[in-house]
């Protein structure tokens, strides 16, 4: 059985938005398949920023990525503006895993959509931690009802 396909701008519970810069693009005139892993690193960092989680200097608690994938349906090209969409799959024991994806703005359906996947670790020890409840429950928020 295939996982659904999380391409509709209603699968996703926050958005942020992102521009394209001119360096994005590629040789083929649209922006090169790796600006997308960055769009997804981005719009999960805003999200655990906004949401408390995530403190870049200070925290005793770091979030790694652990696996990042890419499906591509449709190009986009500087100077779109772009929204990327998040929202959570899964959340277990020491592991989050995200679903995101990038829409052209205002757009219904995806340009591309994959999957984020954050282990937390403890900063002074670099060894997997389970999830305090405080962060546990901030990340909750983005799981869809």
């Amino acid at each position: 059985m295939s996982e659904k396909k999380l391409i509709s701008r209603e699968d996703y519970i926050k958005f942020y938005p992102l521009s394209s810069r001119w360096m994005d693009n590629d040789m083929f005139g649209h922006i090169n398949n790796v600006i997308y892993y960055s769009f997804f690193d981005t719009a999960v960092t805003h999200f655990l920023i906004e949401a408390r989680c995530l403190s870049l200097k200070k925290n005793p608690i770091v979030f790694y990525v652990v696996h990042t994938s890419c499906n591509f349906i449709t190009s986009l090209s500087y100077p779109e503006e772009i929204e990327a969409g998040v929202m959570l799959k899964k959340i277990g024991k020491t592991s989050i895993t995200y679903g995101v994806s990038v829409f052209k703005k205002g757009a219904i359906s995806a340009a591309a959509y994959g999957e984020f996947i954050h282990v937390l670790v403890d900063r002074n020890t670099n060894k997997s931690m389970p999830i305090p409840e405080n962060i546990r429950q901030k990340i909750q928020s983005l799981m869809k009802k």
